[in-house]
């Protein structure tokens, strides 16, 4: 690169039209891959209740462009998936349990929300026979029901309260960018 700016040198303009150059070629190598993200205000919500564990999701405010075109870049097309769910020693069988996400709403208008488990029922199992050479291991069993969905907003933290031994995980839902006419009949 430096042989290809050398003529460039000769006259003012032109060095400084190279060092731009060079400060530009430079740039991606020392550009983080995502912005900061701000520190977690949590004070303006209400304490957990006795026995909950609170958790918190800080989605990220600057996510690379996605790589497949079919996919939005917009974040008010995305959604994120809360999955509770708890650690359990399982077999071959289909371990589930039961219980409820509902959001609690804020005290004061256009306060916090945050997302409670409450109802959270015995872990069951089907109880087919196992091969008897299949040991049992530690899995995450997710909580039964329909997938629990909530708007993508990297301003606020996602807060879920939950009682023990649960544990919340959480997936992306990305839309895709292109849109389908619906067949009227």
């Amino acid at each position: 690169m430096v042989q290809r700016l050398r003529p460039c040198l000769r006259s003012r303009l032109g060095a400084g039209m190279a060092l731009g150059a060079l400060a530009l070629a430079l740039v991606p190598a020392f550009v983080p891959e995502a912005g900061a993200i701000p520190r977690l205000d949590l004070s303006g919500y209400p304490k957990p209740e006795k026995g909950d564990r609170r958790w918190v999701i800080q989605l990220p405010g600057v996510l690379r462009p996605p790589t497949d075109a079919s996919m939005s870049p917009n974040p008010a097309d995305w959604r994120v998936q809360l999955i509770v769910g708890q650690m359990a020693e399982v077999d071959c069988n289909r371990q589930v349990f039961g219980g409820k996400l509902r959001p609690v709403k804020p005290s004061q208008q256009g306060g916090p929300v945050i997302y409670r488990v409450t109802d959270v029922g015995a872990l069951a199992s089907t109880r087919m026979a196992c091969p008897p050479d299949q040991p049992r291991r530690r899995a995450f069993v997710p909580m039964a029901g329909k997938p629990f969905v909530v708007p993508y907003n990297a301003s606020r933290p996602i807060v879920v309260d939950a009682p023990r031994p649960l544990e919340l995980r959480w997936r992306l839902w990305k839309a895709e960018s292109q849109e389908r006419p619906a067949q009227l009949k």
